[in-house]
């Protein structure tokens, strides 16, 4: 590896999100001079930037956060069930305080280009400063959800008001007191978003282009007890979250599918779950991403909960999903979302009827009305999996873009690695578990297995590895053969990256965290088949019976 006085280091990192932060770890406790970078001013990645009111995880707090730090585990103690962007942050920057992570990263810079050096073999890294870097790895910590995307809506830049985007809010307080405020978006942080807004403007205008799925969070401080018990029996229980679960994480699983049993049965269990509240409830049933039947039962309970809750029916069918199952989008949770839309000051406006034609100076035109706002919210998501990646010009052997390579969409080998770009990771890349997961457990297997590569290219002394081209094929099929067999790709998700336009349809997770790590573990056993070390070993051509063990 390079020396300290050299001009080069072994590693680059792109992120300072969690990700980010346990690759600098590994790393640097392998001892690899590494250096990091982040646009952000801090650690946090995606919760550094996402502070909007009512930004909330997702995954329970017991179950979100690191693993690898026993004391940390201990130490620590969460305040609700589902933990607050504030709350969050607070936790990374402890995790940066505790073990002087920070040290090696460089903050509001970001990566313009990285270009890989056939002869020398090696990373020419350009930051946003002007200044470039010479490294052996190139490691991309950059997030799933990190790159904000706003539509090119006709006559945005004549808007009078203020905008906002979610995933890029400002740091200092907004307030909406008494204004007029449009949010446009009703996927995951709409959801979060639109019932604080209500609380505080005078006029919220909803303007939904897709209707989504919610189930109520029940979000409630966390019993000092389950706590307690949590900590006593973490070890026993993130094995089983790592090694026995589709998801990464621990629910009330099921042993019974939705047709199974009688319709009252179904309904009991569906209620129970309901107003248990969180993501438990898409463990009903064992069918519910496999059968059509069984999942219509699941969104009929779900739709019949919305008429329940809203008070207007022609509000309560335009809020329905009907075009896709349930499950098959990210299913939001939420607090008092549906409710909501009974408050007199909200204004529900479906795009699918009357089309978003334009932004005016003071308002939103539809095809038959047009809106007066002061400002808006835009709640339109990310460029998700990839955006962030393409958004640095990254070139491989023979200049090669990552961009051009990915024009048909993106190839990865198990998410990790893409032939033609050598000594080069992604930490939750396209073809791996990533957002159908608790994304830190498959965090910490990336960061782990591309730890333990880098140590079999020590053992074995050379200079690169990279995925063979035949593994990358082989993958690439096997991630959406995986798919195909549940109905994961009927709908039009940011999965499938059916929220950017040109953007090519490829389901890009892999769905199931128990059997991606089984895979990896046998690639890892049999020397590490699929990848090419140094150009000269030829492990890749047992990769298609690797695939199918």
């Amino acid at each position: 590896m390079y020396r300290k006085n050299s001009d080069r280091v072994d590693m680059v990192v792109v992120g300072a999100g969690f990700a980010g932060l346990y690759m600098m770890y590994l790393a640097r406790k392998n001892g690899l001079i590494t250096r990091g970078f982040d646009r952000a001013s801090d650690v946090g990645g995606t919760w550094w930037w996402n502070r909007y009111p009512g930004a909330r995880c997702d995954v329970e707090s017991m179950q979100y956060s690191f693993s690898w730090d026993a004391d940390l585990q201990t130490e620590w103690d969460w305040s609700e069930r589902f933990a607050s962007q504030r709350e969050i942050l607070s936790y990374v920057r402890h995790v940066a305080d505790k073990h002087d992570l920070r040290r090696d990263f460089t903050f509001d810079t970001g990566v313009q280009a990285a270009v890989y050096d056939e002869t020398e073999k090696y990373w020419r890294i350009t930051l946003d400063t002007g200044e470039m870097v010479q490294s052996r790895f190139f490691v991309l910590a950059t997030g799933c959800l990190s790159a904000a995307r706003v539509p090119d809506f006709p006559g945005l830049s004549s808007f009078s008001g203020d905008t906002y985007h979610t995933g890029q809010w400002p740091h200092e307080s907004v307030e909406f007191e008494g204004k007029r405020v449009a949010v446009v978006g009703t996927g995951s942080s709409g959801i979060q978003i639109i019932p604080e807004i209500a609380r505080q403007a005078a006029q919220l205008l909803v303007f939904q282009r897709t209707p989504n799925f919610s189930i109520p969070a029940r979000n409630k401080p966390l019993d000092p007890d389950v706590t307690t018990w949590w900590k006593s029996n973490y070890a026993e229980l993130r094995r089983k979250a790592r090694e026995e679960t589709r998801t990464g994480t621990l629910y009330d699983f099921s042993d019974k599918g939705a047709m199974d049993v009688d319709e009252r049965a179904r309904e009991e269990e569906y209620h129970g779950r309901w107003e248990k509240g969180g993501a438990n409830f898409a463990q009903a049933f064992t069918d519910l991403l496999t059968d059509e039947d069984a999942n219509k039962t699941a969104s009929d309970f779900v739709k019949s909960r919305i008429r329940a809750a809203v008070r207007d029916p022609q509000t309560a069918d335009v809020l329905s999903p009907k075009d896709y199952p349930i499950f098959t989008k990210r299913v939001c949770l939420d607090s008092q979302y549906y409710e909501t839309f009974n408050r007199p000051n909200v204004t529900l406006v479906d795009l699918r009827k009357t089309p978003l034609e334009r932004i005016e100076g003071r308002g939103i035109r539809t095809s038959n009305d047009f809106y007066e706002c002061d400002s808006i919210v835009f709640a339109t998501g990310f460029d998700a999996i990839t955006g962030a990646i393409t958004a640095i010009d990254i070139r491989g052997r023979n200049n090669r873009s990552i961009s051009t390579k990915w024009a048909e969409g993106p190839r990865a080998y198990l998410g990790l690695a893409s032939e033609g770009f050598p000594n080069m990771f992604m930490i939750t890349g396209p073809g791996s578990p990533s957002v159908l997961s608790n994304v830190i457990v498959s965090i910490e297997q990336h960061v782990e297995w591309i730890s333990a590569l880098i140590s079999e290219m020590h053992k074995r002394h050379v200079d690169e590895v990279e995925a063979d081209l035949s593994a990358e094929d082989a993958w690439v099929v096997h991630v959406n053969e995986v798919a195909s067999a549940t109905l994961m790709p009927r709908a039009a998700s940011w999965y499938m990256g059916a929220n950017i336009p040109g953007k090519p349809r490829v389901f890009m997770p892999y769905i199931g965290v128990a059997a991606y790590r089984r895979k990896c573990d046998r690639i890892a056993a049999d020397g590490y088949s699929g990848f090419r070390f140094d150009g000269a070993s030829g492990l890749g051509d047992r990769s298609q019976d690797q695939l199918a063990r």
